[in-house]
């Protein structure tokens, strides 16, 4: 049976899915399969959003349909057909999953004095024990504020808020394992955590603190608020949160004076001096950057001006409403800052707040779920993640202007998986994290044409490369390039690591690093390694993306290095040396490589489980293996698979990934003195948060070796 726990709140405006977020992201971690539960779903035809960002995280596989029990009009005509339902549908789920988040209802729909009850009822149910969420808000002053956050409750409101739904909760005969205060006033927390204590006796307790970003509608939300159309601007900036509202009907130098960071602007629509100065505002280093314009009214942009406007290339959205000034600022500032799937920066600081305000482990321990011997996909990134948070290392991001580098390391940032540097223009890059709605606090944006570095740099590449014929004034126009900047940072221990190659080739990433940084000593070539996550393991294969025709002598360094490799990130290495022939059976130059790189590798590696040459399916699959090397330890059993060369290498894991539907993360780099790692120019955001924190461990090995 899974274990499974329902999170339930006593009120509206909670923010449970705050909580459920960061509940899910610690199972992924932890059980191979997560489901997510919606007991009872908003009445109506459209989908419950709530529902649907859950499902949007990576460990939840599900279709919608089969994560819904009944709508509030079954509960309504039939209470006891409808916990029926909810039963006969969680058990199915159930029978799916390892463990499941069931979520309890929202308070929407209905103003029914018994939807608690029914919410701790379905618990009882259920067989699953309760995480009870309270509001640190006063859900009746939220109710209407729109933009603005309601009043903070004060600890004794919300200890008694707590006390009574703790108590209804066990009258119903469900079992309580935590209490959760969400939007809690940060300054309060202690008093907060004093009083809880006092009515939640042995049980967890906790407190996640009110943040702007998660309360604050979206762009999109507000065009939708509004009926409004999107006249200009960039729809990846939508999903940018409104912090604040100010209606531009003054004097155009009072409006400037008061626009502030993130906030919508309100325009008459024929106030057009006034549009172009909050738009050429926002492309301005002196002022703010905004998260949009309103222009109500109704008023038809000019011809002239909208021809105008293009010319500026501005990313502001600009969106045009027929509403007039009342109607639209009643509108905007009744906008909810609902989380959904696609707003990155919610998703990231929901993670973020729950991850460095709850203990996730004692939670999971409090409904009993067990750590699965199956790694996942999922599973290793998140150990990933983890690791690399256990010993925070520096890593520098050469191409810091591209969008998925930028939100890749908002990500990084939120989690706090490492320290950044990104490279370019530092009004550019900010400008443009904050249009795409993240945050890039904490990061350190540095220009490659900063004069003292630029100096120091060219003067240590001068110093290295004099033998090559290289002259300071070269150098001093090399090190500028992003790359060679960022080596160089890696080189001189300003950074730890380096990760590029989203926009570069990798010859551009990778070529400055065999010129700096060079091959750890005794070891002959530089090589690569793809981390390859099946359904139920992470196997490690190289090289299939650096030595085209390796030599037997360079082969054995490069499954030497992948052994290592292997070892370093959690996986026991069992080295298969993979030929067209197994054992001894096979003559010919290719096979008799293999046959010599084995037997290098013995003399370097002895204490390795090492076989070879032998057939891919020999050291996969244990019924060949049983047939052809019945004696072997590593046969039937291989984690680190060596190709004889890059041809072969390159076309077996992309086979593999794209018939056997696994994730290819890598290739990492082995063999440098320090680590850099070259991206695909098709990487996605995961693929940079996982290069990142893979090259963060890297750094974290060599720092071990050095001392």
């Amino acid at each position: 049976m899974a274990s499974g726990v329902c999170i339930t709140a006593a009120e509206g405006f909670s923010g449970k899915s705050t909580v459920a977020l960061g509940l899910i992201d610690a199972l992924a971690g932890t059980v191979s399969t997560v489901g997510v539960f919606r007991p009872v779903a908003r009445s109506g035809d459209d989908r419950d959003y709530v529902l649907e960002l859950l499902l949007s995280h990576e460990a939840v596989d599900l279709d919608y349909d089969a994560c819904v029990g009944v709508s509030y009009d079954q509960v309504h005509t039939d209470p006891d057909a409808a916990m029926s339902e909810i039963v006969r549908k969680y058990r199915a789920l159930e029978a799916r999953c390892d463990s499941v988040v069931v979520l309890g209802s929202d308070y929407t729909d209905v103003g029914n004095p018994t939807e608690f009850e029914f919410n701790a009822q379905i618990a009882t149910n259920l067989g699953i024990p309760v995480v009870l969420v309270v509001t640190g808000r006063d859900p009746a002053e939220q109710a209407h504020r729109g933009l603005a956050s309601a009043p903070a409750r004060s600890a004794e409101d919300v200890a008694r808020v707590a006390s009574s739904a703790l108590a209804e909760i066990r009258e119903a005969h469900a079992r309580p394992v935590a209490v959760i205060v969400n939007r809690a006033e940060p300054s309060d927390k202690e008093a907060i955590l004093e009083a809880l204590r006092a009515v939640a006796s042995g049980l967890l307790v906790a407190t996640v603190p009110e943040n702007r970003v998660l309360v604050s509608p979206t762009v999109a939300s507000v065009i939708a608020a509004v009926d409004g159309q999107l006249v200009q601007g960039d729809q990846e900036a939508l999903g940018r949160e409104a912090l604040g509202v100010m209606v531009a009907a003054m004097e155009l130098e009072t409006v400037l004076t008061r626009l502030r960071e993130g906030y919508l602007v309100l325009v008459p629509a024929d106030r057009y001096e006034v549009l172009m100065a909050v738009v050429l505002a926002h492309q301005s280093e002196n002022f703010p950057g905004l998260a949009g314009v309103v222009l109500y009214g109704g008023v038809k942009i000019p011809e002239v001006v909208s021809s105008l406007l293009s010319g500026l290339h501005s990313r502001l959205p600009i969106i045009q409403t027929q509403s007039d000034t009342y109607e639209t600022v009643l509108q905007v500032t009744g906008a909810r800052g609902r989380m959904a799937a696609d707003s990155q920066g919610k998703y990231d600081t929901a993670l973020a707040l729950f991850r460095d305000n709850v203990d996730a482990e004692s939670l999971l321990e409090s409904f009993n779920v067990a750590k699965s011997d199956v790694v996942t996909p999922l599973m290793f990134e998140y150990d990933l993640l983890e690791r690399a948070k256990s010993d925070l290392k520096h890593i520098v991001l050469p191409e810091g202007s591209d969008d998925r580098i930028i939100r890749a390391a908002a990500t990084l940032l939120a989690r706090g998986v490492v320290r950044l540097t990104l490279l370019g223009d530092e009004q550019e890059i900010r400008s443009r994290a904050s249009e795409l709605g993240v945050s890039l606090e904490g990061a350190n944006v540095l220009s490659p044409f900063d004069e003292g570095l630029r100096e120091r740099f060219a003067a240590e590449y001068f110093r290295l490369r004099e033998h090559k014929g290289m002259t300071v004034e070269q150098a001093r126009d090399i090190v500028v390039d992003v790359s060679f900047f960022g080596t160089m940072m890696v080189h001189l221990a300003l950074a730890d690591g380096m990760v590029s190659g989203a926009v570069n080739t990798t010859a551009h990433t990778i070529t400055p690093s065999f010129q700096i940084i060079k091959t750890t000593p005794g070891v002959s070539v530089v090589s690569s390694v793809f981390f390859m996550c099946l359904a139920d393991r992470v196997l490690v294969y190289g090289d299939c993306a650096v030595v085209p025709e390796p030599t037997a002598e360079e082969l054995a360094d490069i499954a030497a290095g992948a052994a290592q490799t292997a070892a370093q990130f959690g996986i026991e290495p069992r080295v298969a040396m993979l030929s067209y022939s197994t054992g001894e059976s096979g003559r010919g130059t290719e096979v008799e490589k293999v046959r010599t790189a084995t037997a290098l590798l013995r003399k370097l590696r002895p204490d390795l489980p090492i076989e070879g040459p032998i057939q891919y399916d020999a050291a996969a699959e244990p019924t060949v293996a049983r047939t052809k090397m019945p004696d072997s330890d590593v046969a039937g059993r291989a984690t680190v698979f060596v190709f004889p060369d890059l041809n072969t290498g390159n076309n077996t894991y992309k086979a593999v990934q794209r018939s056997a539907g696994a994730i290819a993360i890598g290739p990492v780099l082995q063999g440098l003195n320090k680590p850099v790692n070259d991206l695909s120019r098709g990487a996605t955001v995961r693929d940079i948060v996982n290069t990142v924190a893979i090259t963060a461990i890297q750094a974290q090995g060599h720092e071990a070796v050095a001392s």
